[in-house]
Parts: structure tokens; sequence; C-alpha cells
């Protein structure tokens, strides 16, 4: 069911967020979303916020009207970050954190994954990449939201390692919310102040991560061991970025991430 700025799957109560990608992908969490609602009820907040913080409060707003809390945050890719952030910021309303295929939390880990992204291009998907990102960059072009989806779909496209068949989502591109949002947290990265908002979350944090993920691991697991309490890392075999899809991984993960939502349940 489609509420304000939100989608709803299962009954309720709803224990659970799923906080999707991009910044402006909203919608990708769907089939994540659905087979998760086989047990629980969840909400798949949308994020429409131009801004870290006024995404911050977008979700603040879904969750005391529709969430169960506290609840428990899985967030994927940009997802993980914005969940991290908002545990960090309204710590009583977060009862256990999943981070799912994470961007790296360290800047000096950060230029291996355009690396890693090329190095498994072929010649013209190497190039159709670099023609979206500089349309991307070009302020003379109003509307970028095709060129967003073009370059989510080629990186989707090189971030699986052997997919299965799910059925496609309807995700809404936002080229204006992306580019808005990554800048700051890019600049929140390079600054060291994303690592210093780890020190303020107070639940659980599990991180689980694919081997082949372009977003390095160590990126990930060395920073977030260093600021946070109580922390585990989980790394998936034949993984890349969205182990859902993953032929030999989507088991693994599916039995992972819903044994620690019941360990959290049941605590």
């Amino acid at each position: 069911m489609k509420i304000e700025n939100c989608n709803t799957y299962g009954k309720k109560p709803y224990t659970i967020a799923v906080i999707h990608g991009g910044p402006g992908a909203a919608g990708e969490m769907t089939p994540f979303a659905k087979e998760l609602s086989r047990q629980w009820g969840v909400l798949e907040p949308l994020q429409t916020a131009a801004s870290i913080d006024g995404q911050l409060k977008e979700l603040k707003s879904v969750l005391e009207k529709y969430g169960d809390t506290p609840i428990q945050f899985i967030g994927f890719s940009w997802g993980a970050w914005l969940s991290y952030l908002f545990a960090a910021k309204f710590p009583g309303v977060v009862k256990k954190l999943i981070l799912v295929s994470s961007d790296s939390f360290d800047e000096k880990y950060a230029q291996k994954i355009q690396e890693t992204r090329l190095n498994r291009m072929k010649e013209d998907d190497r190039k159709k990449y670099h023609s979206l990102i500089k349309l991307l960059r070009d302020p003379s072009i109003k509307n970028k939201n095709d060129a967003l989806q073009q370059l989510g779909e080629l990186c989707e496209k090189i971030d699986m390692f052997e997919p299965v068949e799910i059925g496609i989502p309807k995700i809404e591109f936002r080229a204006d919310i992306f580019q808005s949002v990554w800048q700051e947290a890019a600049e929140l990265r390079r600054s060291g102040k994303l690592l210093e908002w780890g020190k303020k979350i107070q639940c659980p944090v599990v991180a689980i991560h694919g081997d082949y993920d372009p977003h390095p691991a160590e990126g990930v697991r060395k920073p977030l061991a260093a600021v946070l309490n109580n922390f585990r890392f989980i790394v998936l075999k034949n993984c890349r970025h969205k182990p859902w899809i993953e032929r030999w991984a989507k088991d693994d993960f599916y039995r992972i991430l819903k044994g620690q939502l019941e360990i959290a349940i049941n605590n």
C-alpha cells in the first residue's frame, strides 16, 4: 500500500524499515521488502528531500506516523549511510541497524570503487560510463533523470555476479536529489565527520557485504569497528552489490538477515 512518502508491505505492526539507495532511487527495495513482509510488517520510506537533514526529517516523520518504534532499520547502499546517520541522530528510535552493501566510510577506500567498476567493463560500457558522468556534471542540462537512470542501470549490470530474475521494480530516478545529497555526503566522509557520527549510535549494528562488491569490504569493516561498540561484519561469498538478486548468495543472505532480525525481535 502506498502512503505519504512510503510503501507498506505485510500487516501491522510495521517493525522493519528498509531504506533505498541512490540517493534518488526511490522504489528499488520493493522486491526485498515483499520478501520480508512474508513474516513481518515492513515500511519502505521514499526519500524525496534534496538534503541529508531533509531526508532524516522525512524518515522521522514516516516512522512517527506508521512505524512501531523502536524499529529495525535495513539500509542498502546509500540507504546504509542514511540509516547510520538516522541511528546516530535519533538513537531511541532504532532498535537494530543492518547495513547492506554500504559505501566506504573512509575516503581512502573510495577511489577503489570507480576503478573496480571500470576494470570490469567492456570498452563500449566504459565509454558510455564516462559520457553519462559528463552529462550529469554539465550545468547546462536541466533534466538529468534519464542520464542518472542509464548510469544506474549500467552500474547495476557491472555490480551483478550471477543474478536471478526477480522482476524489475519501478524506480523513480531523481538526479537533483542524487547530486545535492551526494555532494553533502561525500564532504561528510572527506572531513571525517561521517565516522564521528557513529560514536552516537547506541543500538547493535550488523554490516552484510558481498565479497565481489565494488565497494571494498574493508572500507566498511575497519572504520566502523573503530567507532561502534556493538558491531558485527558478515561477508557473503560470490556476491556483488545486491545480495537478494544473486544466485549463489541470496539464500545465505536471507537466512543471515532474518536471523539477525529475529534476534532483535526476541530481545
